[in-house]
């Protein structure tokens, strides 16, 4: 199994990709540690202090004013996970929950969560050796957070809950045990940490936006094979017109047809003899058809930039992954 070793902040959509559609090991760089490790050190001494700390030593939400004992932190964040182990419906993909595993991953890498080490190479771990957590696909708050999802994946890891392993579900602890892992007791803020965020949610976004690339690309070929099963013509993809029209997205959708058309054989034979003035809109329009549909999609993956099909940078900050 290869090892994709993530930075948090320059991960490419193509690794994101290759982890949603291969199964394989996924490290953090090791340079993401000591920043880790410096701010759980701020949040080990925030619990140990008497001030209050949203969620470190205080309730969350409403009870964010009674504080909790020092003793009672790794209770509080325990009670926070299986709290909102309350997903309903069919699991996710195993995909899915995987990639949503390692966006966490990627959340948690930037050092600014408080949470452990031990909270990361769990992660790792699991993925390394095929550890799925079953998240129920109902559940999400949206803008809030995926927290009833994140914390299904939370529970797995405290030992609770169901995963998937080998092909079977069974008992979190169960699938813990049978790849070689142990679970964690969560410390002060650190079911926090693992159940705010949009991982889930941007877990689906980037599915939709992988397989929005594929439908484009088979679309283009389509329409290249087509193009020529009727035997018609590579007239309406010069790049005059379409440079004239200054769509990106369409000017790209001809080079792409142009290259793919490039010395056909029934192209060539019927130059000449072919009484036809023109074929209809939806042979000679495809460039106006596909093209657009690509500005609707952010940047491809690496793999694919280098092709004429496809347009250069769009935006994609949206996805938190710049």
């Amino acid at each position: 199994m290869t090892t994709l070793t993530l930075t948090p902040g320059t991960v490419s959509l193509a690794d994101l990709e290759h982890v949603f559609r291969a199964e394989c090991a996924m490290r953090l760089d090791a340079a993401c540690r000591p920043a880790i490790e410096l701010a759980q050190g701020r949040i080990a001494a925030a619990a140990a202090g008497d001030a209050a700390v949203y969620g470190v030593n205080t309730g969350f939400g409403k009870l964010a004013s009674v504080k909790i004992a020092s003793g009672d932190t790794a209770t509080l964040q325990r009670n926070l996970i299986l709290s909102h182990c309350c997903g309903v419906g069919p699991a996710i993909g195993r995909a899915h929950a995987r990639l949503m595993m390692v966006l966490k991953l990627l959340s948690l890498g930037r050092g600014a969560s408080g949470v452990r080490l031990e909270i990361i190479d769990l992660l790792e771990a699991m993925l390394e050796r095929g550890v799925a957590p079953v998240i129920p696909a109902q559940g999400s708050v949206g803008a809030s957070g995926d927290l009833a999802p994140l914390a299904h994946m939370a529970a797995v890891m405290m030992g609770e809950a169901e995963a998937e392993y080998q092909g079977r579900v069974m008992p979190g602890a169960e699938a813990l045990a049978a790849a070689g892992l142990k679970s964690v007791m969560l410390g002060p803020k650190e079911g926090l940490a693992l159940i705010n965020g949009t991982q889930f949610s941007t877990a689906f976004a980037l599915a939709g936006l992988f397989g929005a690339w594929a439908a484009a690309q088979s679309a283009l070929v389509t329409s290249a094979l087509t193009t020529d099963a009727i035997m018609g013509s590579t007239a309406p993809l010069q790049p005059e017109i379409h440079t004239l029209r200054g769509h990106r997205g369409q000017i790209e959708a001809a080079t792409a047809l142009r290259a793919l058309l490039a010395g056909s054989v029934i192209r060539e034979s019927h130059r000449d003899g072919d009484s036809r003035v023109q074929d209809p809109y939806c042979i000679r329009c495809q460039p106006q058809v596909v093209g657009p549909r690509w500005m609707c999609c952010a940047r491809p993956p690496a793999r694919l930039r280098s092709r004429p099909m496809l347009p250069p940078t769009t935006p994609w900050f949206w996805l938190g992954l710049t």
